[in-house]
């Protein structure tokens, strides 16, 4: 037994690198110690995980420059479009620049926070859901939430509050009300935020995740939004090893669910020092 459990050490911990990596990119890189073929690996490994991260940086960094450099000449292009002599047809351009300008200034938010991604401390979820749905109300929203008062987690609170209020800012403004419900389950978190809105068409409901794709039936330029919102809510998700998922409810509306891993003890004891944030803390 003391043998096998030797020999099956490497593979727990690669096994749990890669867990890690799932979850996080920028996660530390693996030790490179123990016998010569175990080093081998390690080091094979962390070279994966340095291309992983570079190919993701050039990426983002691509997408910023490009969002940057596109505002001048969509500047340029509404400075002209105000000389021309049919008012409607100004009206149609104007429109259209003012959307592309939207999309563009979304995506330049998007790459920042991506790459600007804050580190791990011990929060309150509870406290953050409160936080979002109290701060849906005070500008006008039908926002309430539903759960236990408090719930100790391990993550990025702003990047996870920047979600929730994606979703519920989503669930008042296309379904009339948000209805957020936190569940402690035995291996996560749950946490569904219902409206009683028209729902998702069911052949796109996979299809909203997808950056720039908005659902026409709902998602007009009256109403605004590039639709980037879902896939912030995606990525913050899946940064913390979640899943989030869209379903129309039977009684109508739709239901977003997110599961949210719940953090180990051990987690959990090296992050008890750090400060969590209240519902008035300004990083939120």
């Amino acid at each position: 037994m003391w043998a096998v459990r030797r020999a099956a050490r490497p593979l727990s911990m690669f096994t749990s690198a890669a867990e890690r990596l799932g979850r996080d990119v920028d996660a530390p890189p693996l030790v490179e110690a123990g016998p010569i073929e175990v080093q081998r690996a390690a080091a094979a490994f962390n070279q994966m995980q340095t291309r992983l991260q570079a190919l993701l940086r050039d990426r983002l960094q691509m997408l910023a420059a490009l969002s940057h450099d596109l505002r001048t000449p969509i500047t340029r292009l509404k400075l002209r479009a105000e000389l021309i002599d049919d008012e409607q047809q100004q009206r149609k351009i104007l429109a259209d620049l003012s959307e592309i300008q939207s999309m563009v200034e979304a995506s330049l938010a998007f790459a920042r926070d991506e790459t600007s991604r804050e580190a791990d401390v011990s929060f309150d979820l509870a406290v953050l859901l409160q936080t979002v749905c109290e701060e849906a109300e005070d500008s006008g929203g039908d926002a309430k939430y539903d759960g236990p008062d408090h719930a100790a987690y391990v993550g990025r609170p702003q990047t996870l509050k920047r979600a929730f209020a994606n979703l519920v800012d989503n669930a008042v403004k296309y379904g009339g009300c948000a209805r957020a419900m936190l569940e402690e389950l035995p291996a996560t978190f749950r946490v569904t935020i219902d409206d009683d809105g028209p729902g998702i068409p069911t052949g796109e409901i996979d299809k909203v995740f997808t950056p720039f794709y908005r659902v026409e039936t709902s998602r007009s330029r009256e109403t605004g939004g590039v639709g980037l919102g879902l896939a912030v809510v995606r990525s913050a998700v899946r940064l913390h090893g979640g899943n989030v998922s869209l379903r129309n409810r039977a009684a109508g509306g739709l239901s977003a669910v997110i599961e949210l891993p719940k953090p180990s003890a051990t987690s959990l004891s090296a992050n008890s020092n750090t400060a969590s944030p209240t519902p008035s803390d300004s990083s939120f």
